[in-house]
């Protein structure tokens, strides 16, 4: 079974490179982030036609997850139960199904912006929010996993220059101190494997030549229980899709499992 994780940032301007990428990379479960779309005008019946399901969590502007399948999609769960609220709004940030064997999470953490920013504190309990959603299926015996967008780098290997990020969030002790409360949740990172270069990074901004020079970050997240650990067979990045026109600024996460 593959399953795979990718910010896309805006589903509509990034469809025909999902599509293909799709149809040739034999994926079975794809945890999508960014969508920045609703769920009407999510591309249901495109995916269908490749005979994918989708289970969609949109409301449009910057947010929006998603899960696709072609092993089945049931017992759909959108947001965190008790979920945080930023200005008033549970933003659509988290979707879980069971896709045949395995049990999947795809999640688009909040940025937070910047260390005492409000939105850093809406970061920080959302973690928390998350934690407590993901506990029971962490100790189950079925395979589960959370995959997306974490806007965390877990250690100073994962991003290109760890003095440039000083006093900048994804790098803060708080935000890297809410993923190992993940991992003593029961959930291991599962750390893919890079295709070129030394460090498996994720994200690249568009600015600066950042791509070309790989100054990049390990942002996009795999963690799975004990069960979906011990199934993995090997991960990788897929740093292709991060080339050429009209790329997203995150590349694919990739897990293949023995189950």
């Amino acid at each position: 079974m593959r399953i795979a994780t990718w910010n896309v940032n805006s589903i509509t301007a990034r469809l025909p490179r999902l599509l293909a990428w799709l149809e040739n990379s034999g994926t079975d479960v794809l945890c999508i982030q960014e969508t920045k779309t609703t769920e009407e005008q999510f591309p249901s019946d495109e995916l269908r036609e490749l005979g994918y399901e989708s289970a969609v969590h949109a409301t449009g502007r910057w947010n929006g997850v998603a899960l696709v399948s072609r092993v089945g999609l049931d017992d759909v769960v959108k947001g965190l139960p008790g979920g945080p609220e930023y200005e008033g709004v549970q933003e659509p940030r988290a979707i879980a199904a069971t896709c045949g064997p395995v049990r999947a999470m795809s999640v688009y953490v909040p940025n937070g912006r910047e260390p005492g920013h409000a939105h850093y504190a809406y970061k920080l309990q959302w973690f928390e929010a998350l934690k407590a959603a993901v506990a029971s299926d962490a100790a189950a015996t079925r395979p589960f996993a959370v995959l997306g967008d974490f806007n965390v780098a877990p250690t100073d290997d994962d991003v290109w220059d760890r003095e440039f990020f000083e006093g900048q969030t994804h790098v803060t002790p708080p935000e890297r101190a809410a993923l190992i409360a993940l991992q003593e949740a029961g959930l291991t990172d599962v750390v893919p494997r890079p295709l070129k270069y030394d460090h498996p990074f994720t994200y690249w901004d568009y600015r600066q030549l950042c791509f070309p020079k790989n100054r990049g970050m390990r942002i996009d997240l795999v963690y799975g229980n004990d069960p979906f650990a011990k199934a993995v067979k090997d991960s990788y990045v897929d740093r292709e899709e991060r080339k050429g026109k009209g790329a997203s600024d995150h590349a694919p996460v990739v897990v293949d499992l023995d189950i």
